[in-house]
């Protein structure tokens, strides 16, 4: 079926938008194009992927909290998998339907509980404190290397319970996993071109013998003893959080530090008040979104916005269009520590959000807390370089002068 026949009560046909929302064009000025994507309708239709398209904050909530007609077993990439065989083994989390991932999402819940969280919470915290002395002593940096990318990476990894060795492959497997959710252009080919040594890495990392004890990887090989999962499940589902757990926080501290340095006046009201630190971080998350899609499939005829469309077409789900529909936000284009950011989709919503929000959402806070505590000024010094990637955004570079209190 195409849009041309899909039918609608008022008889107008979906429009139809020839933006390519996976081109370096669009990565490089995304804001108007969703904005054209909000406004040409509830439901688009993309000519240049033969896909549907939801970029309003309502239908895009819609869909992910409707996993029984918008399902995710078949893909929540362009690929679907009941036509093409899967670059790699699915995600039984991310790419699983009810019964079989509720089943596997408990466990990881579990493992990632708030009350797991709490005890390493104070680890991350010092850890987090311990950074921003650093940077200050150097004054001029790069906020993505040298902070968002370098703060996870030193605290996620030995909580998962990893090996020192191969740690390089961590953060190119997560590109990897989230360009290949992507079309066959050219970031998607490359990407996996380029993917076997990081693939290799992960799935020996992600075997019991490998892991610490004591970490979150070691806690879901202990479920298989449960009877909770299978021994084959185990290192896919530390395989979810390696891939879940790295990149979501990396660009969403990116995100926030981009933001506090273009409004200082944010950064001058979080310095009055630490405690906004997780909200800030939360804004950040909904500004720029750096999970800006996903893909779901029809399991069925549904309507969506007036329009009816058949089984087994690809739906995709604008979510940083949606994090700034002005339908659902006041003042969307702007960063506010103090706003009630509460059902931002950044991290999606429903039963398959974000298994590493939590952990996200602990390495966002504590980081900005001590940003809040430490830094008097953040100033951009030299050219902001974009990281591309078919799903996620984020910044390459970003050069910073960091000014004590």
């Amino acid at each position: 079926m195409t849009a041309v026949n899909a039918s609608s009560a008022g008889g107008a046909a979906v429009p139809h938008l020839s933006l390519d929302p996976f081109s370096i064009e669009y990565f490089d000025d995304l804001h108007p194009s969703q904005e054209r994507l909000r406004e040409a309708g509830p439901l688009v239709y993309l000519d240049k992927w033969k896909v549907y398209g939801v970029a309003r904050y309502a239908e895009v909530h819609a869909v992910l909290n409707d996993p029984a007609t918008f399902c995710s077993s078949r893909g929540v990439g362009l690929s679907d998998f009941s036509k093409e065989k899967p670059w790699r083994p699915p995600s039984i989390i991310l790419e699983a339907d009810p019964p079989e991932h509720t089943r596997t999402r408990a466990v990881l819940s579990q493992v990632l509980s708030p009350t797991a969280l709490k005890q390493v919470r104070d680890r991350f915290a010092a850890a987090a404190a311990a950074k921003v002395d650093e940077l200050l002593e150097r004054r001029s940096f790069d906020a993505i290397a040298d902070l968002a990318e370098a703060y996870p990476l030193a605290i996620f990894p030995d909580a998962l319970g990893l090996k020192q060795d191969g740690r390089e492959h961590l953060l190119p497997y997560a590109g990897v996993v989230f360009n290949a959710f992507g079309p066959p252009n050219q970031l998607r080919q490359d990407a996996i071109e380029r993917s076997a040594p990081h693939q290799a890495y992960v799935a020996e990392q992600c075997q019991r013998e490998n892991l610490a004890p004591g970490g979150f990887g070691a806690c879901i090989h202990a479920r298989v003893d449960a009877g909770d999962i299978t021994a084959a499940e185990a290192p896919l589902l530390v395989r979810s959080l390696l891939s879940a757990g790295l990149d979501t926080t990396v660009n969403g501290i990116g995100a926030a530090v981009y933001c506090l340095a273009r409004y200082p006046d944010q950064l001058a009201r979080l310095r009055q008040d630490p405690s906004l630190a997780r909200n800030a971080f939360e804004e950040a998350v909904r500004f720029e979104s750096p999970v800006q899609t996903f893909f779901r499939t029809t399991t069925r005829d549904v309507e969506i916005g007036g329009h009816r469309i058949g089984e087994g077409e690809k739906v995709l789900m604008f979510l940083g269009a949606a994090n700034r529909d002005p339908r659902r936000w006041e003042n969307p284009d702007l960063y506010d520590v103090t706003r009630r950011t509460s059902g931002h989709v950044g991290y999606g919503s429903g039963i398959h959000m974000c298994v590493g929000q939590l952990v996200a959402r602990l390495e966002g806070e504590t980081m900005l807390a001590a940003l809040a505590r430490k830094v008097g000024a953040i100033e951009i010094t030299g050219s902001v370089k974009r990281r591309y990637n078919n799903t996620l955004r984020g910044l390459e570079s970003l050069p910073v002068t960091m000014t004590p209190v």
